[in-house]
């Protein structure tokens, strides 16, 4: 699995900017990573989707911790920080951002849940470009 090189965080365009040794790069919005935690809290403790996130377009990340040679701990402005993102799920995060992203437009429109217009974690260009 590829291993990242470099490992940016935006603050102000609420970005992860993960370059690997593959020659990938992703920009992974706050919120993308927020919904898509690898946490039991939004993971569940079954099979399915998870527990759908609402209400993060506009969450920071106050803290990142580097865990082993493996993943990194991301600490969010709404107190969430149990989900360690491993190298190899970063690289599917930023692999598969538009078609995760598709699904949760989905399942937020199916739950009734409102997004503001301007807000939308996977822009319209292609994912790490």
């Amino acid at each position: 699995m590829p291993q990242p090189v470099d490992i940016k965080i935006r603050t102000e365009s609420r970005i992860l900017d993960v370059s690997f040794d593959d020659g990938t790069r992703y920009e992974l919005p706050f919120e993308y990573l927020r919904v898509f935690s690898p946490s039991a809290e939004v993971k569940g403790h079954g099979g399915g989707e998870g527990i759908l996130q609402s209400g993060k377009e506009n969450i920071g990340i106050t803290g990142v911790e580097p865990i082993g040679n493996y993943a990194l701990r991301l600490s969010f402005d709404d107190g969430h920080n149990t989900g360690l993102y491993s190298w190899t799920l970063l690289h599917e995060l930023g692999r598969d951002q538009r078609a995760n992203w598709s699904r949760y437009l989905e399942r937020c429109a199916a739950a009734g849940i409102a997004r503001p217009a301007a807000a939308g974690a996977a822009p319209g260009k292609e994912p790490g470009g």
